[in-house]
């Protein structure tokens, strides 16, 4: 007699057993899971990986900005405003407007004015220099420009901010701090925004733009300090 080809095989496992698996399977998953979450979490504290966060976090809020703020400026800008008495913001949107973040071919303008932050020589080093009158371009001496004895002599901006016995608008902390220095005795440290920055450059446009890059900066500041101090610490969101 044949056999019955069409006879159902005997499942290797019984619904018992399957269950019995499955009670045992999911404790150690969530167990693994766990675990996982734990060692990622610790991961996560690693320095390689609060970089990729910063990183992250930088490239978001530059995206609201026409031209990225250099992060290697901004505690430059903050060291200037802080020891005169001007916001940072500020400094910034100077930046931004006289030289694009100085990422113009050459750092002297039609007019003569020099450096990252655009100052007249006669500006940088005092308008009581004998050579000094019109635009203020001057005959001063490349020596003269850069001796902070003669800006001191001729009541200049100018400012040695690093320490190396040159005040030099080439020189980038010399020109924020110089720029800072001006912006506070030109009304920013009594509140007078608008007729400081009048007094950078006589535009009413002048104005207007750099005030539009301030406010822009400012919205985005706490940010942008905690990044470039390599804070880790989240800021609250800004309006």
């Amino acid at each position: 007699m044949a056999k019955n080809k069409n006879k159902p095989k005997k499942p290797l496992l019984s619904p018992a057993v399957k269950l019995f698996l499955i009670l045992l399977l999911v404790p150690v998953a969530i167990t693994v899971y766990f675990f996982a979450f734990l060692a990622w979490q610790e991961l996560r504290e690693l320095p390689i990986f609060e970089q990729a966060d910063e990183m992250a976090d930088l490239e978001h809020i530059q995206s609201n900005f026409d031209i990225q703020i250099p992060i290697e400026y901004i505690p430059i800008y903050m060291s200037a405003g802080e020891k005169y008495d001007v916001p940072w913001t500020l400094l910034a949107a100077h930046h931004r407007i006289e030289t694009r973040f100085s990422t113009m071919s050459k750092l002297i303008s039609p007019v003569g004015a020099e450096g990252h932050m655009q100052f007249m020589p006669c500006t940088f080093v005092g308008w009581k220099h004998p050579t000094c009158s019109g635009l203020g371009q001057g005959e001063i001496t490349q020596a003269e420009k850069i001796n902070p004895a003669i800006i001191k002599k001729y009541g200049g901006y100018g400012v040695d901010a690093n320490g190396d016995g040159k005040a030099d608008p080439f020189d980038i902390e010399d020109a924020v701090y110089s720029a800072a220095n001006f912006l506070s005795k030109s009304g920013v440290a009594k509140g007078e925004l608008k007729k400081a920055i009048f007094q950078y450059n006589h535009s009413e446009k002048y104005v207007e733009d750099v005030l539009y890059y301030y406010k822009l900066y400012r919205n985005y500041s706490m940010d942008l300090e905690r990044i470039a101090l390599g804070d880790t610490t989240k800021a609250p969101t800004q309006n």
